[in-house]
């Protein structure tokens, strides 16, 4: 039941997005247009009708300066609506695994949002797991004998 509850929430959310995130609709759209086949395909076709054109400006510097500019804009437009966009999976599978995590009884609910801890605190986790996976080996190896 109290699943259900956070879907329906969840799904009029989703409906209801406010106009405040247009970049965030906006970087979304483009990553998945610029991601796809056909820009790859017309990136391609770019690049060719760019070198085909070489020969009737005799490679002149600003049939250089075309190409470089072109992809120097592109590139650095790029870093942005991709990094907006690995921000937000990142954020919904961390926020996906903390209601896993909250959702089993038998976790540790001091697991949830650690992604906020200091690298010295992940750091401290990161050995005590290893410890942990160790410990669990030492077991199954003693088992196996």
């Amino acid at each position: 039941m109290r699943a259900n509850g956070n879907r329906s929430l969840v799904h009029r959310r989703q409906a209801k997005k406010p106009a405040a995130d247009w970049f965030g609709q906006f970087a979304a759209t483009a990553s998945s247009y610029v991601g796809s086949r056909w820009a790859f395909a017309a990136a391609i076709s770019v690049i060719i009708v760019w070198a085909v054109a070489g020969p009737i400006y005799h490679y002149s510097d600003t049939w250089q300066l075309i190409i470089n500019t072109g992809t120097t804009i592109v590139t650095f437009l790029m870093v942005f609506l991709i990094q907006n966009t690995q921000n937000r999976d990142a954020r919904a599978i961390n926020l996906k695994l903390d209601e896993l995590i909250h959702a089993i009884s038998t976790a540790q609910n001091e697991m949830i949002d650690i992604e906020r801890l200091s690298d010295e605190e992940l750091a401290l986790l990161t050995r005590r797991y290893e410890n942990i996976r160790k410990e669990c080996m030492r077991r199954e190896t003693k088992q196996s004998a």
